[in-house]
C-alpha cells in the first residue's frame, strides 16, 4: 500500500474516532444534564440554568454582574438570560440594579435569599455530581477525564 494510501487511511480512523467522542460527549452531557437538573428542581425547585447562574454570580465576588456578561457565562442569548433572571427575580434570588455611571447598563445581583438557596442545592448538587462520576470512574479516570476535556477550546479550568 501507498504511502499516501496508508496516511488516508490513518486521517479517516482518526476522523471516525474523533466522531465517535463527539457523539459520546453529546450524549454523556445531555444525560447527565437531565438527571442533575431533575434534582435541582425536585429538591430545590431551580433549574440547572438558575443553579449555573446563581453560582456565577457568588463566583464573582461582588456577587453581581452585568446581565450580558451573566448570559456569556452561562451560555444564554441576552433574551435567554433576561427569561431566566425574571423568574429568579421573582423568586427573591436575584436583584435588579442599575450602574450608577451608565444607566443603559444592568445588573444582576445575588440576593442574601439567593445565597442561602444556592448554598443549600450546592451540598445536593455536587454530591450529585460525585457519585454520577464514581458510579462510572475511578479517581484517577475522573483526574484524566477532567484534564483531557480541558484541552478543548472553550473549556476553561473551573
Amino acid at each position: 500500500m501507498s504511502p499516501q494510501l496508508l496516511r488516508a487511511e490513518a486521517e479517516n480512523t482518526s476522523r471516525e474516532a474523533a466522531v465517535r467522542a463527539y457523539t459520546r460527549l453529546l450524549r454523556a452531557h445531555a444525560a447527565t444534564a437531565r438527571c442533575l437538573s431533575a434534582g435541582l428542581l425536585e429538591r430545590h425547585g431551580l433549574s440547572l440554568n438558575d443553579y449555573e447562574a446563581l453560582h456565577a454570580l457568588e463566583e464573582n465576588q461582588t456577587g453581581f454582574m452585568k446581565r450580558v456578561e451573566l448570559a456569556r457565562s452561562v451560555g444564554l442569548t441576552p433574551s435567554g438570560i433576561t427569561r431566566l433572571l425574571e423568574g429568579l427575580e421573582a423568586g427573591d434570588l436575584v436583584e435588579r440594579a442599575s450602574c450608577p455611571s451608565d444607566l443603559r447598563v444592568t445588573y444582576a445581583r445575588l440576593t442574601s435569599r439567593g445565597a442561602g438557596v444556592l448554598a443549600e442545592a450546592r451540598r445536593d448538587h455536587e454530591e450529585r455530581i460525585g457519585a454520577l462520576f464514581q458510579d462510572a470512574l475511578s479517581d484517577d479516570e475522573i483526574e484524566a477525564f477532567g484534564e483531557l476535556l480541558a484541552r478543548l477550546p472553550g473549556v476553561e479550568f473551573g
